[in-house]
C-alpha cells in the first residue's frame, strides 16, 4: 500500500549529493508525487532512486514550442513518483537513465528519435522508432511536425539497420522476419547461434508505428478512449480503463461505483480470455494441440458471451470516459455465474494434464530462464515477473476502485522458466474466477456513467491499470480549450521485449517460438 515512507530518504540524499529539488508536487499527478528538478541533475537522480531500489516504469517527453518536459516514473513499494524536468529544443540534451536502469533504454531511444533529445552516456544511440521514414532532421512528436508527415514518397525499407555482430568460429546468424509466415504482427528477430545453441538475440520492432502519440493532440475526451482501445487490441479494457483514469482524475470526475465495478469486471474477463490463448498457444508449440483445442474452444465462448452480453467480443469502447457504455442486467449476472462455474469444471482436469504432464514438462521445465535479477532490472511486471519472483501488482500495490474494496491476491513463483508463465497463467485464471463471483456479490446499484466535467487549462492526470500483462501506465494532458494536449500509454511490453532477448540465452533455435509464445508482448502496444 501507498505511505511514501523512502521518500524523505531519496529527498536527503538528493541533498547530500547536492541536488535541488526546484518543486515538490504531492497532488497535481496524484496518487503519484512530483519532484521537479534541474537537467543537469537527470542522471544523478536516476543513480540515487535505483541505489534505493527503485523500479524505472516509463518515460514519456510533452512538447511545447520553444522544449519539451520530461518525465520519468519511478515506483517503489506502491508508491509512483514522478521526476520532471525541462529541456529546451535550442540544447536538447539529457543525460540517460540506462546505465542505472536498463529497461530505460528502448523508450529512451524513442524520445530521441520523436522529440531529438540526445540522451548522453546512452548504450545504444541507434534509430528505434523511427525507422527510415523520416530525415535526421524530423522529430515528429515536435508541435511543428505535421501528424500526416512532410513527404508523400515511399518509405525505404528498413534494410540496413545495424545489428550488432557476434564474431567467432561456428557463430553464424539466423534472420527471421518482420514478415511472418502467421498472422502475427512484423517484428524481425536476429539470432547469432552455433550449431543449435542460441548465443543472442536482437529484436528489431516498431514496424507498426501507428502514431498514436500524435495524432492523439486535440481529440475529445471521447475520441481519446477509442484512440486508447486500439493501443494494443488485445487490451482494450485496460488501455481505456487507463486512459480514462488519468482524465477522470485530471478533471475532477468523480466515476460511479457501479461502473468502476463493471471495468473491473470487463478487465477480469479480458484477463481470462487472453490467458487462456497464451495457455493453449503455448501447448500448441511444443505439439500438444489437444490442449491449444480444448483453450481455443474455452475461450471461444467467453468471448461470444461478451460480445452477447457487452456488446463486442474484445469488449472495444464499452469503458467510456465517465463510466460504462452498457449495463449489467439481473439475468446478465446469473449467466456470467453460470459461466464461471461451467469455466471451472472444464479447466479443472484440463489444467491438470497441463500442469502434469511428461511430455510438456520436457518442453517447458528449465526452458526460457528469466532470472529474478533481470525481471528487477528490466522492470518486469505481470506474469513475467510474478513467475521470476516479483510480487507486484497494481490491483494490491497501488489499489484502485473497486480493488481497494475488493482486495485481489496474485500469484508468484520463483523457478522464472516457461512452465513457471504457465502455472501463474493458470493460477490467475482460477483465481479471477472467484475473485468475479465475489465482485458480482458486491456489484452496487446506481448510475454508469456521468459526464466528463471541464477540466482546468493544462489539467494532467496518471491512469495505472494492472492489465493482463502487467502494469499499463497512461499519462494525460488536456489543452487550454479541453481537448487533449499530451497522451502516452505505456504498455508492459516495453520491459518484456529486452526480456525475452535476455531468456532465450543458451536455449537451442527451436525452443524460440514456444519462449516467444510464453512472454507474448505486444507488438502494437509497444509500437506507439
Amino acid at each position: 500500500m501507498s505511505t511514501f515512507d523512502w521518500l524523505e530518504d531519496y529527498l536527503a540524499r538528493l541533498k547530500a549529493e547536492h541536488v535541488t529539488v526546484l518543486e515538490r508536487d504531492a497532488h497535481g499527478l496524484a496518487p503519484a508525487q512530483r519532484l521537479v528538478l534541474d537537467s543537469e541533475d537527470w542522471g544523478k537522480v536516476a543513480a540515487l532512486a535505483a541505489e534505493l531500489g527503485c523500479r524505472w516504469a516509463g518515460l514519456w517527453g510533452d512538447p511545447r514550442d520553444a522544449g519539451a518536459a520530461v518525465r520519468a516514473c519511478l515506483e517503489r513499494g506502491g508508491d509512483y513518483l514522478i521526476l520532471e524536468t525541462e529541456v529546451p529544443f535550442s540544447h536538447p540534451i539529457l543525460a540517460s537513465h540506462a546505465p542505472s536502469f536498463p529497461g530505460a533504454e528502448r523508450m529512451e531511444r524513442h524520445l530521441q528519435d520523436l522529440l531529438g533529445i540526445a540522451l548522453l552516456d546512452h548504450p545504444d544511440s541507434r534509430r528505434w522508432t523511427r525507422h527510415q521514414a523520416w530525415s535526421e532532421g524530423d522529430f515528429p512528436l515536435r508541435p511543428d511536425f505535421p501528424a500526416a508527415g512532410r513527404s508523400p514518397k515511399r518509405t525505404p525499407a528498413d534494410a540496413d539497420y545495424p545489428f550488432v555482430p557476434v564474431q567467432g568460429s561456428g557463430v553464424y546468424e539466423i534472420p527471421v522476419g518482420p514478415v511472418h509466415a502467421s498472422i502475427i504482427e512484423p517484428a524481425h528477430f536476429r539470432f547469432q547461434a552455433v550449431g543449435e545453441e542460441i548465443l543472442r538475440l536482437e529484436a528489431r520492432l516498431g514496424y507498426t508505428h501507428k502514431g498514436t502519440e500524435k495524432i492523439a493532440v486535440g481529440r475529445d475526451p471521447g475520441s481519446l478512449a477509442r484512440l486508447a482501445g486500439r493501443v494494443s487490441g488485445d487490451s482494450t479494457v485496460a488501455h481505456t480503463w487507463a486512459a480514462c483514469m488519468a482524465m477522470e482524475r485530471a478533471s475532477g470526475c468523480a466515476t460511479p461505483a457501479r461502473a468502476v465495478y463493471l471495468r473491473a469486471l470487463l478487465a477480469e474477463r479480458e484477463r481470462i480470455a487472453n490467458h487462456l490463448g497464451d495457455i493453449g498457444a503455448v501447448c500448441n508449440d511444443v505439439g500438444f494441440a489437444f490442449a491449444n483445442v480444448q483453450c481455443a474452444r474455452l475461450r471461444e465462448d467467453w468471448q461470444r458471451r461478451s460480445r452477447e452480453i457487452f456488446g463486442h467480443r474484445l469488449l472495444m469502447d464499452v469503458v467510456i470516459p465517465g463510466g460504462v457504455a452498457c449495463d449489467l442486467t439481473e439475468r446478465g449476472a446469473a449467466i456470467l455465474r453460470a459461466d464461471h462455474q461451467a469455466l471451472r469444471r472444464a479447466l479443472e482436469p484440463l489444467f491438470a494434464i497441463i500442469d502434469d504432464y511428461p511430455s510438456l514438462e520436457d518442453r517447458l521445465l528449465g526452458a526460457g530462464l528469466l532470472s529474478a535479477d533481470d525481471a528487477r532490472a528490466l522492470g518486469c511486471t505481470g506474469y513475467m515477473g510474478k513467475a521470476s519472483g516479483q510480487e507486484f501488482d497494481v490491483r494490491g500495490a497501488c489499489p484502485y476502485p473497486p480493488y481497494d474494496a475488493c482486495p485481489m491476491t496474485v500469484p508468484v513463483r520463483s523457478e522464472g522458466d516457461i512452465a513457471a508463465r504457465m502455472r501463474v497463467r493458470m493460477h490467475e485464471v482460477r483465481m479471477t474466477l472467484d475473485w468475479l463471483d465475489g465482485l458480482l456479490e458486491a456489484l452496487p446499484a446506481g448510475d454508469i456513467a456521468v459526464a466528463l466535467p471541464a477540466p482546468a487549462p493544462n489539467a494532467e492526470g496518471l491512469g495505472m491499470v494492472e492489465g493482463w500483462r502487467g502494469e499499463i501506465l497512461t499519462y494525460v494532458r488536456f489543452d487550454e480549450a479541453g481537448r487533449i494536449g499530451r497522451f502516452f500509454p505505456r504498455d508492459p511490453s516495453w520491459f518484456t521485449w529486452p526480456a525475452l532477448e535476455r531468456l532465450i540465452h543458451d536455449n537451442i533455435v527451436p525452443d524460440f517460438p514456444v519462449c516467444n509464445k510464453s512472454v507474448n508482448a505486444s507488438y502494437s502496444g509497444h509500437d506507439l
